[in-house]
């Protein structure tokens, strides 16, 4: 693909009333994989879909001067821990930006610990009287985005039978292969649930078994066994 030298400027959304690029990524630590928004490429200077995110292309951004602290934050990271921090890259036309990395623990239904998950905001412009904004906004905005993509993974799991990783796998190559954004997809899949048609009586004992005994057994299951 040919580069998109402005990207970053054209991925610009508004927070609190402050335009700024801000996007969201995930990192699974078993697969070793990442996933990340449109607006996250774009913050480090790349189209959508240009490149895979890996360990090494994060890395390759760090301003020299923030070296430490960006690789403590890769290191957090890719534990899997809760983590937040400012410091600069160096975009691929060479711009140093200012960021915001939040980022939280991402698990299982079980609660093991599978991943993180967070997002990117772009503060290169931003003024420091309108940071505490744009922050409060971008996390009022992640966690939206958030729910509503749980929500549509747990009814790919219920339906399916698949992990949560599973499901959201599939909502990622659903999203990449429609070139439609995650969370719109997500929000899609949730609101054309509702008002669908019921699941039949059989599937409907089988979870009101589920519900019931959930806090006996383990091997409680939608077989009803």
């Amino acid at each position: 693909m040919e580069s998109d030298s402005t990207g970053a400027e054209q991925a610009g959304q508004v927070l609190g009333g402050v335009t700024q690029a801000a996007g969201s990524f995930r990192f699974l630590i078993d697969q070793r994989q990442w996933f990340w928004s449109d607006e996250v490429a774009a913050i480090h200077g790349y189209g959508p879909g240009e490149v895979t995110p890996t360990t090494e292309l994060l890395l390759s951004h760090k301003h020299p001067e923030d070296r430490q602290r960006v690789e403590h934050v890769v290191n957090e990271l890719l534990e899997g821990k809760a983590f937040s921090s400012r410091h600069r890259i160096i975009d691929r036309a060479g711009k140093v930006r200012h960021v915001l990395v939040i980022g939280d623990r991402m698990t299982d239904p079980s609660g093991k610990l599978i991943g993180t998950e967070g997002f990117y905001v772009d503060l290169t412009d931003v003024h420091q009287s309108e940071l505490k904004e744009t922050m409060d906004a971008a996390v009022k905005n992640f966690a939206a985005s958030r729910a509503v993509i749980e929500q549509a993974k747990g009814m790919l799991m219920l339906t399916y039978g698949i992990s949560a990783d599973r499901a959201f796998e599939v909502l990622t190559w659903r999203s990449q292969q429609t070139n439609t954004k995650l969370r719109e997809l997500a929000q899609n899949i949730v609101e054309a649930a509702e008002g669908s048609v019921p699941i039949g009586d059989e599937t409907r004992r089988s979870f009101d078994h589920l519900l019931l005994t959930a806090h006996q057994a383990k091997g409680s299951s939608l077989s009803g066994g």
